[in-house]
């Protein structure tokens, strides 16, 4: 007997739905893409075209929610939408996937989660591509190889925004991308994942450059979020964690976690995806080959349909998003105010 098709409406379909999650749908059987919308009719009609889809084209989210031959939703507009969106498919009764990243700011994400709570819909987000080596990495910490973790060290430079040149990108708009900084946001979640959360936050941030060209060569507009991140703080555990996001830094590389506790030291090579591991007594680091059968994949559409067919939750539920949404606003405030502030955050 063939399998249940899982009917999927889609709001937002850009350039993360063309790269990703097109090809993965098409790889699960049960899936069957029934609706896209877009802002318009005509960039609706090349998605559907480019994909082959047999699909209705709309321009109004409200409608696609609230269609009955619609089994699930998958968002993928800019965070401004997503509250607004994840409600509406909720209150409609819809399996729900957002996009990362999850919200403006910890108070929607907290409705978003809220509200998942009180429906038997899946709700999902898109996990962070996963690290190779995250899967093995964890279980190393679990298994105590660290003994208690006394450092973190999370280093991600990059010269994605190194070019004053370079257009404005909605990421640099506060109206559209929120809170939300660079790839911190993403970062943190394979953290927690794997280390933990944290108990306070102190951050520091910088805008280099304050003008970008407009896309349509129009002039200039200004950069609202920043370049770079600098934060550090204590984790829940009792260690003491760093952080460093950048996206201004020419060249930049070596992007690593490297953590140390008082039995051994891990490091893992995040360009190259490899981990290195030394216990109290060894000469030094050695490499540490990543289990065949722990390498992570990126499953991310398989994932969703499998919950809704009763399979397990993804591996970004919208709580882990609370999460991660929460270290953002932590960021953000300790900014504002000049201070560390102490997590949870209760208002």
């Amino acid at each position: 007997m063939a399998e249940e098709q899982i009917r999927i409406g889609i709001i937002g379909a850009g350039g993360i739905f063309r790269n990703r999650h097109f090809p993965g749908l098409a790889k699960v059987e049960a899936a069957q893409v029934v609706a896209i919308c877009n802002r318009s009719e005509q960039s609706g009609q090349k998605v559907v075209s480019e994909n082959g889809f047999d699909a209705d084209v709309m321009t109004d989210p409200y409608a696609l929610v609230g269609r009955d031959d619609i089994d699930a939703v998958m968002i993928g507009t800019w965070p401004y939408k997503h509250c607004e969106y994840v409600m509406a498919s909720l209150d409609a009764g819809k399996h729900t996937f957002v996009q990362a990243r999850m919200a403006m700011n910890l108070r929607d994400a907290k409705a978003m989660y809220a509200k998942s709570q009180e429906t038997d819909r899946v709700t999902q987000i898109c996990p962070a591509p996963p690290w190779k080596g995250g899967r093995f990495l964890k279980r190393l910490v679990q298994e105590g190889y660290l003994g208690d973790l006394y450092n973190l060290y999370v280093w991600s430079p990059s010269d994605g925004r190194a070019d004053p040149d370079q257009p404005l990108h909605w990421r640099d708009v506060d109206r559209y991308s929120g809170l939300n900084i660079l790839g911190m946001g993403i970062t943190v979640e394979r953290v927690h994942r794997v280390f933990g959360y944290m108990e306070t936050v102190s951050a520091q941030t910088e805008i280099f450059t304050k003008e970008r060209p407009l896309s349509d060569g129009s002039g200039t507009g200004p950069v609202e979020r920043p370049d770079m991140i600098h934060a550090m703080g204590k984790m829940e555990n009792g260690a003491q964690a760093v952080f460093l996001f950048s996206g201004v830094a020419r060249f930049g590389e070596g992007s690593r976690i490297e953590a140390y506790g008082s039995e051994g030291t891990l490091i893992y090579d995040l360009d190259n995806d490899t981990v290195r591991g030394g216990k109290a007594g060894d000469d030094g680091l050695k490499e540490l080959p990543i289990p065949e059968d722990e390498v992570a994949e990126w499953t991310v559409e398989e994932d969703f349909i499998g919950a809704i067919q009763g399979g397990p939750q993804g591996d970004t539920s919208f709580y882990e998003g609370v999460k991660y949404m929460e270290f953002t606003e932590a960021v953000s405030r300790s900014v504002e105010q000049g201070r560390t502030v102490h997590l949870p955050l209760v208002d």
